[in-house]
Parts: structure tokens; C-alpha cells; sequence
């Protein structure tokens, strides 16, 4: 009787009828979202480096965290740089190195097309995660 319920209850959950349409993170894990929309599992020991402190520090400048997306934390921040931004925790990069990726995630104050911030990308793929 129970394996009844909990099979129905997983297909319920699977067709996007039990409240959520977003699948949970693997365990020890977060979800976050490029600005592109790609979806990315974070280790929770990533989320206290200097390089995701950033990221959501900006997400929450950008796009406020206000729960109207169903609490879904979107990063400013094409896919091409977040894979770079886990290349470089996947391979504890230098500190050297980290504050050059931060220092290149910096946007200009002022964009003259219509006021919106254009997603951060990066122009050519970094030689350290080839």
C-alpha cells in the first residue's frame, strides 16, 4: 500500500502537478540559473568562496530576491561564464586568478541601449580550463 502511494505520488511529481515544476538538487547541492536559463547545481561548499559571493551579491542587485520567480536564484551571468566560474572552484584556482575573473565580471555604470543590463559573457574561452 505505501509503495502504491508513494509511485503516484512521484508521478504527480514528475508531470509538474505537486506545486513545483523545478526538480530538488542532488544532496549537498543548490540550484541556481544562468541568465540564459541553464541550469546549474552548485556544491554548498561553493557558496562561501569569493567567487559565488559575488555572483549572488549581483543576482540580488539585478534581479532582488523576492521569491516572485518561485525562488529561483538567477545569476547575471551567461552559461559560458558560470561553467568557467565552476572550472575554476572544480580546480581551486589562485587567488591570483580569482580576483582576474572578478575583476572582469565588473559591468559598466551606464548602458546606452534602452537602460537594461546586458548578461555578462565572456569573449574568448580562458587557456586555464581547456
Amino acid at each position: 500500500m505505501a509503495r502504491r502511494r508513494l509511485t503516484a505520488t512521484l508521478a504527480k511529481e514528475a508531470d509538474g502537478s505537486c506545486g513545483t515544476s523545478m526538480p530538488v538538487a542532488v544532496r549537498g547541492h543548490c540550484v541556481v540559473y544562468s541568465s540564459d536559463g541553464t541550469r546549474f547545481e552548485v556544491p554548498l561548499a561553493y557558496l562561501g568562496t569569493a567567487v559565488f559571493g559575488e555572483l549572488l551579491s549581483m543576482s540580488r542587485e539585478e534581479f532582488g530576491f523576492t521569491g516572485d520567480d518561485g525562488g529561483r536564484i538567477t545569476l547575471p551571468c551567461d552559461a559560458a561564464v558560470m561553467e568557467y566560474a565552476m572550472c575554476l572552484l572544480r580546480r581551486d584556482a589562485s587567488e591570483e586568478v580569482v580576483r582576474a575573473f572578478l575583476s572582469s565580471m565588473v559591468r559598466p555604470c551606464h548602458h546606452s541601449v534602452g537602460g537594461s543590463v546586458p548578461p555578462m559573457g565572456l569573449g574568448r574561452q580562458p587557456a586555464i580550463c581547456v
